[in-house]
């Protein structure tokens, strides 16, 4: 019987690291496992919790994107030094101060609801350190996930599999999130969150990773000029200039139901938290389902058709999710939204890790979290400031109408990222060979 097992467990193994080759390394298979317990903490404070909060304190659609505004423009000033920092800086002690610092973040939140002190400046305060701390984690944790698997031809299914992880967090912890505010409250979402770094902390320490060159910056203007070194790389360099600004946009208008959703969820589909934990794990549901996707198709060719059809996609979606009254159609609505939106993001991540020098990783890959999340604060305005002044409905057609836009831009931009990609895929498939 326990052979029989062992030749089960054997056959199932293979078969995993046949289709997905990364989880082959021990170092991925912790980062996995610890940061898909770690993000769903953070995901359900951040997609559920605090905007919940936020409305139920204000009940104003204007200050809630006035909340969303302030939690991530911290994001967007830190963003690009952290890419610095993840070039030069172990990226797992950088990584692990992240999770250290998040904890006392999310403790105070903690203590601050179980104790019925918190109001909404104070919430807004501990949203600007939220900020900042995922401004210094975002290049860092794309960036390492390449350190975790040592065979660069599985780099991509690692790529592909770290966005499962993510949107596996982003189901789980929305959802257990509507759970907990339905029963025992938002503190109990927040005392989770805190909970929730513990596991990644350990798996990060567990870790043998190969030591890597590192470098001190040695003063300020130093740092200046590794960043002006990384904006003229990424701005004179077209292929990866166009998928930057593909990508700018779907953060400015392409999650802008995020930043609406409590509206939709209370005022549009007369809901409650319970809607709203529904509306909010809909969307993720569809990104695993794109990940999944993503991470058993082998190579990166094609994949800048596929960021074509996504942005339109995801505008029409919107436009679509926009328009509906009813409650199951909204669901289903945003799984195919999430899912559009994940194809056009972990598509560019694939690409641009894949083919970007090692040298400029860190701070490419800064570039790519400002152009998503780091225009997501101006989105969060953009949405609340439409919905004000002409209705939820009208803002999000708006958004959907410029991501379908964006899209017929971007395949004016195909020939020479086509290129781009053939060239530097040739190049690597003869470098393997000798």
């Amino acid at each position: 019987m326990k052979i029989w097992n062992r030749q089960l467990g054997d056959r199932v193994s293979n078969i995993t690291y046949h289709y997905l080759p990364a989880f082959r390394w021990r170092n991925f298979r912790l980062f996995f496992g610890g940061q898909l317990l770690s993000l769903s903490g953070t995901f359900m404070t951040q997609q559920l919790t605090i905007p919940w909060l936020v409305y139920d304190l204000t009940n104003s659609a204007w200050l809630l994107g006035v909340a969303g505004f302030v939690q991530f423009l911290p994001t967007l000033l830190l963003i690009p030094f952290s890419g610095v920092l993840s070039d030069r800086w172990s990226r797992r002690e950088l990584l692990m101060l992240v999770q250290i610092l998040g904890i006392g973040v999310s403790l105070a939140l903690t203590i601050l609801t179980f104790t019925n002190w918190i109001t909404f400046p104070i919430l807004l305060i501990l949203s600007v350190l939220n900020g900042l701390l995922k401004g210094l984690d975002m290049p860092v944790r794309h960036t390492i996930v390449t350190e975790t698997v040592d065979d660069r031809a599985d780099w991509s299914n690692a790529i592909a599999l770290n966005s499962v992880m993510l949107s596996s967090s982003s189901v789980l912890g929305p959802a257990m999130g509507g759970i907990l505010i339905g029963t025992l409250g938002v503190k109990y979402c927040f005392l989770y969150d805190t909970l929730s770094y513990i596991p990644a902390i350990l798996t990060l320490l567990a870790m043998r990773l190969k030591a890597r060159p590192t470098q001190t910056l040695t003063n300020l203007s130093d740092t200046f000029e590794k960043l002006r070194e990384g904006f003229e790389y990424v701005s004179h360099f077209q292929p990866i200039r166009a998928i930057l600004l593909i990508l700018a946009l779907q953060g400015l208008v392409g999650m802008s139901h995020i930043a609406l959703m409590p509206v939709f969820a209370s005022k549009i589909l007369n809901g409650d938290a319970t809607t709203m934990a529904h509306l909010s794990t809909s969307a993720p549901i569809g990104s695993l389902l794109a990940c999944l996707y993503l991470s058993v198709r082998r190579g990166i060719v094609g994949l800048e058709r596929l960021i074509v059809v996504a942005q339109a996609l995801i505008g029409m979606s919107t436009i679509s999710f926009s328009l509906s009254r009813q409650v199951g159609l909204s669901i289903i609505i945003l799984v195919f939204v999430g899912c559009f939106a994940i194809l056009l993001i972990t598509s560019s991540n694939m690409i641009i890790q894949t083919l970007v020098a090692e040298d400029k990783r860190g701070r490419v890959m800064s570039f790519y979290a400002l152009a998503m999340v780091g225009m997501m604060p101006f989105g969060n305005l953009l949405a609340g400031t439409l919905a004000d002044n002409f209705g939820a409905t009208n803002a999000l057609i708006v958004c959907g109408s410029m991501s379908i836009l964006g899209s017929l831009w971007f395949s004016t931009q195909l020939p020479a990222v086509s290129r781009w990609i053939a060239s530097q895929t040739n190049l690597f498939s003869l470098e393997k060979l000798n």
